[in-house]
C-alpha cells in the first residue's frame, strides 16, 4: 500500500478541498483507482466513496545548463465517506 501512495499533496488548495472530506495524494502513474481505493482504506483506516485520479506534467528541468523533458506525476483526490477524516491533514 505504501508502494502506491508516494505523499500527501498539501497545498492551499488541496487544503480547502479538506473540508468537504476530500484528500489529494501522489500515487504511482501505473496505480488503478481500486489499488488508490484500497490503499487509503488499509493505511488510514476509513471507508473511501470516491476516487478521481488526474495525470499532469511537470515543469521542464534544469541542470547545470542543460534542460530535461518534463516528467509527468498522478495525483488522487480521495473522497471519504461523510463523518470520517485523516489525521495528518488535521491542522494543516
Amino acid at each position: 500500500m505504501y508502494d502506491i501512495i508516494k505523499k500527501p499533496l498539501l497545498t492551499e488548495k488541496s487544503t480547502a478541498y479538506g473540508e468537504y472530506g476530500t484528500y489529494v495524494f501522489e500515487v504511482t502513474r501505473d496505480a488503478t483507482k481500486t489499488d488508490i481505493r484500497n490503499a487509503v482504506e488499509k493505511a488510514f483506516d476509513v471507508k473511501v466513496k470516491d476516487v478521481r485520479t488526474l495525470v499532469y506534467r511537470t515543469k521542464w528541468l534544469k541542470k547545470h545548463a542543460r534542460f530535461g523533458p518534463p516528467k509527468y506525476k498522478k495525483k488522487a483526490f480521495v473522497k471519504l465517506v461523510e463523518g470520517q477524516t485523516i489525521s495528518i491533514f488535521e491542522g494543516a
